[in-house]
């Protein structure tokens, strides 16, 4: 399978003092590479040699050095790393393939110690492995941002929503309002007719009747004048008491923001100790199985080999040797009460429980704090947007109580002058001059209601312009919320699409195997996903939990559920490498890293090891197994061979 982190040409791998090996230089190729050779040749430390240059820290330094090296050349390009001992400790250094790890030690590195290929062996949670590489926190985080795009963008359509059910009023309103303005341009119309009509004597009264239409025009021009300042004060008084509510409110919501001694940025610093304690505790239990394997398996081969047949011991000795229920001690060498051994390895076990116990409480605090610290920010963002806002109201009611006074006064100078000119006014009232001044007073009153009605429907024609220029873009907006949405919906389902697509993965690739293997009394191996319900701290949380089943036929056809403890190591094994081979389809390691390795397959036999290598090649560009040379003679000929290192 091809990917961008392919291999196309040799590859050559160069070690010093890297497990057992010395020093040792071999050139692999694309493709399947067979290290083959007995018991204790390196085929595993150049496994783990392969395994430093690409990025892992699962390869030892060789006892009796204090420095190793790794060099790896692929493709053109050399990768380098150094291994040193410091106080004790194994220090990793150098240029590796990898800066993380993580996924290769899960997925691609299926050597004995292969985490995939214990938890099948010892019946660990296989959901929890397969899926950690996924990091929540950083899935959660985005779809809180989504969520509050979302909310923003509803709001808005929602405005928009009631800012078109008030366009039919609006455009009512404006049809009503032009009706009255013609109904006005026709009374207008007809008293200017009165007035032309009226039998004055022009030459005689033509300077008393200036004087009259110059009294009237400037009196209508004063009251057009207080209309206005009339309209702009009540405007002003409008939007003051309106800032005023908005304040209020404003300092109710910010009097409702409870002060919290709380800070994002040490409750972030808290989360990062958390997370640190809980990769050292991941450490602490991996440490810790190992252990407890190691020490399993070296019990139950009754620890190191007796020497029987020593010297000077008759018969008798050795039998009595034979009952005894003492084993050797394979650190120290002594005879050891097997119970002795076993209350120990029962001691380690609690020691891993609890480890793991405390690594769960961890994980639930690191919850809590997460959900906290984006309270805290959030609730900082919001506090400071009121406080900016709140500022900006003060002065905006300090200026405009400013501008209420200075209209006040302009409306009490206006007042003033309209009852000068009335009082001038009504000195022309005389006989033969009444009908033309009450006809000028009647004109003058609707020209001033028409141009009251004029403002009016400008207003009313804004505010609908403003409206459809809002409208305008609601397609724009219904759009963004749809990407958000499906996003959102991508975010929520990404974990159970992954733990679908890897329980799907490693159902169909376990059918395949198993009819490839051919083991006889196996109807079917499989992973059910399925919901349960945990506690978390003080939480109750619903968890997802990937249930092992193994069905098994009897020679009559009858079928039934076994357990993981009743497979054979043979199908353990089988089973283990589907489930790191769900993994690394997945999570695409593929794209990560080129190489898959093998190693440990002595439980399989040599038919069903062709098989399973002829399969699992098609996944990886560059696949190095490790074998015994009985097990690899039955692999092709075509594969590339390595029988000294």
């Amino acid at each position: 399978m091809s990917s961008p982190a392919s291999v196309s040409s040799s590859i050559t791998v160069l070690a010093e003092n890297i497990g057992g090996i010395d020093r040792t230089e071999v050139t692999l190729e694309p493709g399947v590479n067979v290290l083959t050779g007995r018991n204790a040749t390196n085929r595993t430390s150049f496994l783990q040699t392969i395994m430093a240059a690409l990025g892992s820290r699962q390869a030892s330094l060789k006892g009796d050095a204090d420095t190793g090296r790794v060099e790896l050349a692929v493709d053109g390009n050399q990768y380098t790393r150094v291994l040193e001992r410091r106080d004790g400790e194994v220090v990793f250094g150098g240029d590796p393939y990898l800066d993380e790890p993580e996924l290769a030690d899960l997925f691609a590195f299926q050597l004995e110690s292969n985490e995939a290929r214990r938890a099948v062996r010892s019946g660990d949670d296989l959901r929890e492995l397969i899926m950690r590489p996924v990091d929540t926190d950083e899935i959660e985080a985005e779809i809180a941002s989504l969520e509050a795009d979302k909310r923003d963008l509803d709001d808005r359509l929602e405005q928009l929503e009631r800012l078109e059910a008030e366009l039919p009023g609006l455009e009512d309103e404006r049809a009503a309002l032009n009706d009255e303005l013609e109904s006005l341009a026709e009374r207008i119309t007809a008293l200017e007719a009165d007035l032309d009509a009226f039998e004055l004597d022009i030459e005689a009264s033509r300077d008393r009747k200036a004087a009259i239409e110059s009294g009237f025009a400037d009196l209508q021009a004063a009251r057009t004048e207080l209309e206005s300042i009339e309209y702009d004060l009540e405007t002003e008084r409008e939007s003051y008491a309106e800032l005023e509510a908005e304040r209020d409110e404003l300092q109710a919501e910010l009097a409702a923001l409870d002060d919290d001694h709380d800070s994002p940025d040490r409750l972030e610093g808290r989360i990062q100790e958390l997370r640190a304690r809980k990769r050292s505790l991941d450490a602490t239990v991996s440490e810790l199985q190992s252990v407890i394997r190691f020490n399993e398996d070296r019990l139950e081969d009754d620890g190191v080999e007796l020497e029987l047949a020593d010297s000077g011991t008759d018969g008798g000795d050795i039998t009595e040797q034979l009952l005894t229920d003492d084993v050797v001690c394979w650190t120290c060498g002594s005879h050891v009460d097997r119970g002795r051994i076993e209350s120990t390895l029962e001691r380690l076990r609690s020691l891993r429980q609890r480890k793991i116990d405390e690594r769960r409480d961890l994980q639930s605090q690191i919850d809590e704090l997460a959900t906290r610290r984006t309270e805290l920010r959030e609730r900082s963002q919001k506090r400071g947007e009121l406080e900016t806002r709140l500022s900006a109201i003060e002065d905006d009611l300090e200026h405009r109580q400013q501008r209420i006074a200075d209209l006040e006064a302009d409306h009490d100078d206006q007042q003033a002058r309209i009852a000068d000119l009335e009082a001038d006014t009504d000195a022309f009232e005389h006989a033969a001059y009444d009908d033309v001044i009450e006809t000028h007073r009647e004109l003058n009153r609707l020209e001033l209601e028409r141009e009251d009605c004029e403002a009016e429907r400008d207003e009313v024609q804004a505010r609908i312009d403003e409206i459809e220029s809002q409208l305008a873009a609601r397609s724009d907006l219904e759009a963004q919320r749809d990407t958000v949405e499906t996003r959102l919906t991508e975010c929520r389902t990404r974990v159970d699409r992954l733990e679908e697509t890897a329980v799907d993965a490693f159902n169909e690739h376990m059918d395949s195997i198993l009819s490839l293997l051919e083991y006889r009394n196996i109807e079917r191996i499989w992973i059910e996903r399925r919901e349960k319900t945990v506690r978390e701290g003080r939480r109750t949380v619903t968890r997802t939990a990937f249930d092992l089943h193994i069905v098994r036929s009897t020679a009559d056809g009858t079928t039934y559920e076994d357990t993981v403890t009743h497979l054979s190591e043979s199908e353990r094994e089988v089973t283990g490498l589907v489930v790191a081979l769900a993994g690394y389809l997945v999570h695409d390691v593929y794209d990560v890293v080129p190489f898959m390795l093998l190693d440990s397959l002595e439980a399989i036999d040599s038919n069903r090891i062709a098989a399973l290598v002829e399969y699992l090649a098609e996944y990886a560009d560059c696949l190095v197994v490790a074998l015994l040379r009985e097990d690899a003679e039955a692999l092709s000929d075509s594969y590339s061979y390595v029988r000294e290192i």
